[in-house]
């Protein structure tokens, strides 16, 4: 019987486990290198556009969420891989929910960073 982790013992093991995983992303999914490449440019100018914490941190924020969103669809992504190769609806289905899931993501961290740099250059 496989004993239970516990206290840093298993804080170490899940961030392990964490980093695998955020490398197996950037390592085979495309869209999650694109999406990080832009968070790269975009994070310094989160400083700059950012007037206030607040701001700093839906700037910010919208950039993770990106990054959650995408993540979590490739996982939905791989275990549907997984199953098998054949077309199946409900499989579709899963993946078209899923990049639905991202591409609103996209648009609210496009409106953020649009209204908040419109804000500080035009308001």
């Amino acid at each position: 019987m496989k004993s239970h982790q516990t206290g840093l013992h298993h804080l170490a093991t899940s961030t392990c486990y964490s980093l695998k995983g955020l490398r197996a992303a950037f390592r085979n999914e495309t869209a999650f290198r694109q999406e990080v490449g832009i968070c790269v440019i975009l994070l310094p100018l989160a400083w700059w556009i950012g007037a206030t914490p607040v701001e700093w941190l839906l700037l910010v924020g919208s950039c993770a969420l990106v990054l959650i969103v995408e993540l979590l669809n490739s996982a939905v992504e791989t275990v549907v891989d997984r199953i098998g190769p054949e077309h199946h609806e409900l499989s579709g289905r899963a993946k078209d929910i899923g990049s639905a899931a991202v591409m609103i993501s996209l648009i609210m961290a496009g409106l953020t960073w649009g209204l908040l740099a419109w804000q500080k250059f035009l308001g």
